[in-house]
């Protein structure tokens, strides 16, 4: 089953720390990192994607024009121009900004399909861990134009199981180095991604020294999340036993009470009553 959109754009994939990425120092042998005129770069005609968002586009040229292209292009050299293997999307965007130049990585075709299979066979070491493989992930996702769906068929796991992985790149870079130095465990660090930092540090912390399962891990956010709820309901109810004093007072009834999304007010008397809907419905 394919991955929603939702769940996808969960996954970051624009940037590759080279300090995870476990065949950087076979890449730095085959790549060259320059700054190219846009004018001498042609797109891939055989590159399958063909339509891209404007609205998509018109923010990526919005980022690019404060922060600049954070991720170079891949291409590779065609005669006299440069050809795309992977971020046409940067391109066009770099060119809706305005740039000249556009960071990007030169390859042979040869030395492309080359690291791509070292990518491959290092994703399926044993011996890695989770965030090399994050970081491997996502350079076959940025620099190669693999899928979520492709890099699972490539390395022999499901598409959910690559997505799974990737989301740890969403991790701060301490945790991740926290993760790295201390050989945790996917399971045990999912659970942190998109919490409040401080709590991260808290949790890691005690993942280290106590040694914290991937279970005792979920069962905390889940004590946590029914405390936040609990603690929510109790000042939620002081809010309303205020109000409820402020009704009771002012139109002198019997009682009140609010439930839900509802409010019931009982009146003493009849002449109450007629006070009161007269007040209601001026």
């Amino acid at each position: 089953m394919s991955l929603g959109r939702g769940f996808e754009s969960l996954i970051p994939t624009d940037l590759v720390d080279e300090e995870f990425d476990p065949t950087v120092e076979e890449d730095g042998k085959v790549s060259k990192l320059v700054e190219i005129s846009l004018e001498k770069i042609v797109r891939d005609k055989e590159q399958p994607r063909k339509d891209f968002s404007e609205a998509s586009l018109s923010e990526l040229a919005d980022s690019i024009k404060k922060h600049g292209v954070l991720q170079p292009i891949v291409v590779t050299r065609e005669e006299e121009n440069y050809k795309i293997v992977a971020g046409e999307r940067r391109w066009r965007a770099a060119k809706l900004a305005g740039l000249e130049k556009i960071p990007a990585i030169v390859r042979t075709l040869d030395a492309q399909n080359r690291l791509e299979l070292s990518i491959i066979e290092n994703a399926q070491r044993e011996d890695l861990n989770a965030i090399e493989l994050a970081t491997a992930y996502a350079k076959l996702k940025s620099q190669f134009n693999l899928s979520v769906r492709e890099i699972g068929e490539r390395v022999g796991k499901s598409e959910q199981a690559v997505a799974n992985t990737l989301r740890l790149l969403n991790l701060s870079e301490e945790a991740k180095k926290v993760m790295r130095e201390n050989g945790l465990s996917e399971g045990v660090m999912r659970p942190l991604i998109g919490k409040d930092e401080r709590e991260v540090q808290r949790v890691l912390g005690k993942i280290v020294k106590e040694g914290w399962t991937a279970r005792k891990v979920e069962e905390y956010f889940k004590k946590e999340r029914k405390k936040n709820q609990s603690s929510s309901v109790a000042i939620k109810l002081y809010e309303y036993e205020k109000r409820i004093e402020k009704l009771t007072e002012k139109f002198k009834l019997a009682k009140v009470k609010i439930d839900n999304k509802s409010v019931t007010l009982t009146c003493k008397t009849k002449a109450e009553l007629d006070e009161l809907l007269g007040f209601l419905t001026k």
